[in-house]
């Protein structure tokens, strides 16, 4: 049997002269290969997100800019740095026809993880530092712990928001200082979101070996479907 094939959620940057570019940070595809999966990009395109979910054995929802709140009656922090609004839209289309393919293997890494919550309707901090002085540690993959039920240790993360708590989700796993930084829905075979990087954790249980088990998930919906 091949290697199951793992999308990852592209992001949208302006070039230059303003042209908007679908990319996929290097880190995210060494780390899929790394652990045995074959890596393509998805396009951040809402109305061929749902086609895309039937060429691929898992997702990844990788990380980027922040969320607009505002369609959501929610005003914007003034410290918010917001993605192109046709990521925004790709990334929650994506997440609705997800609802209908709950048998998909999805891993939500840091802003994947805060789009599963939003979308699920869990409340967003919109920056750390306004509660938390020290908020820094969590930027710049300044390692700090994590405790939780797939791992415990360093990991590296990049972030200002955060989830402020997991809704319909079972929350699994915390920072040293009470930042929520797992979530998972027990009712699916494998539907995980970490608010680290695993991609770029040193640690090999907190790197590595997240990013293995969705590889190991993928790999049992691609050979389920192979008997069908």
């Amino acid at each position: 049997m091949t290697n199951p094939i793992i999308g990852l959620t592209a992001n949208l940057v302006r070039d230059d002269k303003g042209r908007l570019r679908h990319e996929v940070k290097g880190t995210y595809i060494d780390a899929v290969l790394r652990v045995g999966g074959t890596p393509i990009m998805l396009p951040a395109i809402a109305s061929l997100r749902a086609a895309m979910i039937d060429v691929v054995d898992g997702i990844i929802m990788t990380g980027g800019d922040d969320i607009d709140t505002r369609p959501f009656g929610v005003a914007m922090h003034p410290k918010s740095e917001i993605m192109e609004s046709d990521r925004q839209a790709a990334e929650f289309a994506l997440l609705d026809a997800l609802k209908m393919r709950p048998e998909k293997p999805v891993l939500g890494i840091c802003l994947g993880m805060q789009m599963m919550g939003v979308h699920a309707g869990c409340p967003i901090i919109q920056h750390l530092h306004d509660l938390k002085p020290d908020a820094d540690r969590h930027k710049f993959d300044n390692p700090h712990l994590v405790e939780s039920e797939i791992g415990c240790g360093p990991v590296a993360s990049w972030h200002h928001q955060a989830l402020e708590d997991c809704g319909p989700f079972e929350a699994i796993g915390w920072s040293d200082d009470g930042v929520l930084e797992a979530i998972r829905d027990s009712s699916k075979p494998f539907y995980l979101g970490v608010q680290w990087h695993p991609e770029r954790t040193k640690d090999p249980i907190m790197g590595d070996a997240i990013i293995a088990r969705l590889i190991e998930a993928a790999r049992a919906h691609k050979l389920t479907t192979l008997i069908r």
